[in-house]
């Protein structure tokens, strides 16, 4: 095995790039910033951040389950979509902080795979709790009479675990995919964090397939997720229109702006990604 320097930024970095048909056992993450003199104001920044995300989903976690009144499907897909959030933030931002530290962002093989993992399980999770959150919207508000019928324990139970197992698969199929290639060139990784794309265009094999298939896999998780989202709102803006009492059309009307601000966010910063 061969190793070079590469100068990227201020830092001169080692770069492994493997002769005949050894390849890499690690990857280096870029991170944010290559400026010596910023990792430590980041570190602080990031870790500030970090508490921030663990106290503030933790207590609302803890605030749902020790708070019977809370016990309704709306706080109880807020409470998983809080675990969620509090998952995949903690599967990026632990090397996030160690690159920081240590100022190299060097990340074993099996590291970047878990890593990748996780975060990919976590953020398909979110993407298909938020269509099972649009869903109960649509039952609380268009259908109040039957909302307890219908919006039952195990419906609210497989609502929760449905994404649960699409997370699952669509994370092994992304790991799977991008870790069966082979990987004997430069192992620098431009990003902060091991994502399915900057990793995978390191291969040196060809990659076309398992690109096409990450393409339609990732398409249709988002695109479904969206159009059950889309049809619940519709749905429910119609029967917004359709109250004559002022008082009840702004209330409907303002917690629908309030439950369809996730679902934003969360594409907008899907779309970063």
């Amino acid at each position: 095995m061969k190793v070079a320097k590469e100068i990227i930024g201020y830092y001169i970095i080692p770069v492994t790039r493997v002769e005949n048909t050894k390849e890499v056992t690690q990857f280096i993450l870029l991170g944010l910033s290559s400026t010596k003199r910023l990792q430590v104001p980041l570190f602080i920044v990031f870790v500030l951040i970090y508490l921030v995300d663990l106290v503030g989903n933790m207590g609302i976690i803890l605030l749902v389950l020790l708070d019977s009144q809370l016990h309704t499907p709306m706080y109880f897909f807020l409470s998983n979509l809080s675990l969620v959030d509090f998952g995949y933030s903690t599967a990026v931002m632990p090397t996030v902080l160690a690159g920081f530290l240590k100022g190299d962002g060097v990340i074993s093989y099996n590291a970047c795979a878990a890593q990748m993992f996780f975060f990919a399980a976590f953020a398909t999770r979110e993407n298909f709790l938020l269509a099972a959150m649009a869903y109960d919207h649509y039952a609380a508000v268009c259908t109040p009479l039957h909302y307890t019928a219908t919006m039952t324990t195990s419906v609210c139970a497989g609502l929760s675990t449905g994404p649960s197992v699409c997370g699952f698969l669509n994370a092994s199929i992304h790991v799977r995919i991008t870790f069966s290639l082979s990987f004997c060139r430069a192992n620098v990784v431009h990003h902060f964090f091991c994502d399915v794309p900057a990793v995978m265009v390191l291969s040196c094999s060809d990659r076309y397939v398992g690109e096409m298939v990450l393409v339609y896999v990732a398409s249709f998780n988002i695109f479904f997720a969206l159009l059950v989202i889309l049809i619940s709102y519709i749905f429910i803006f119609i029967t917004i229109l359709k109250v004559h009492s002022s008082a009840g059309y702004q209330k409907a009307l303002s917690t629908c702006a309030s439950h369809l601000t996730a679902p934003l966010f969360f594409s907008k910063v899907y779309r970063l990604e």
